[in-house]
């Protein structure tokens, strides 16, 4: 049997180089690097996406999550469902 979840994640960005956070990128899309330092947080695994919405609504209110109320991302997901089936490749940041 096969159906549907929502992940609901929560991204803390960081600061880049000049001391400013980005939030989006140049496309308009919330930012996720964390590779740069962006914290990102499960929050949970929702039934519905107006269960992970109604969550969102009660952590915009909480520190941290405060600090950023409009970087809540909502994945849908399905169960038993793979994903990364070609595998990945790790790409060295040198400093």
């Amino acid at each position: 049997m096969h159906g549907d979840v929502f992940l609901l994640w929560h991204v803390h960005h960081a600061a880049n180089d000049e001391g400013q956070v980005e939030h989006l990128d140049e496309s308009g899309e919330l930012r996720v690097e964390e590779e740069f330092g962006d914290n990102v947080k499960l929050l949970g695994v929702y039934s519905s996406d107006m269960a992970a919405r109604a969550r969102i609504d009660s952590a915009k209110g909480l520190p941290g999550f405060s600090n950023e109320p409009d970087c809540f991302i909502v994945g849908r997901y399905t169960i038993d469902d793979d994903e990364w089936m070609q595998g990945f490749n790790t790409v060295r940041r040198d400093s």
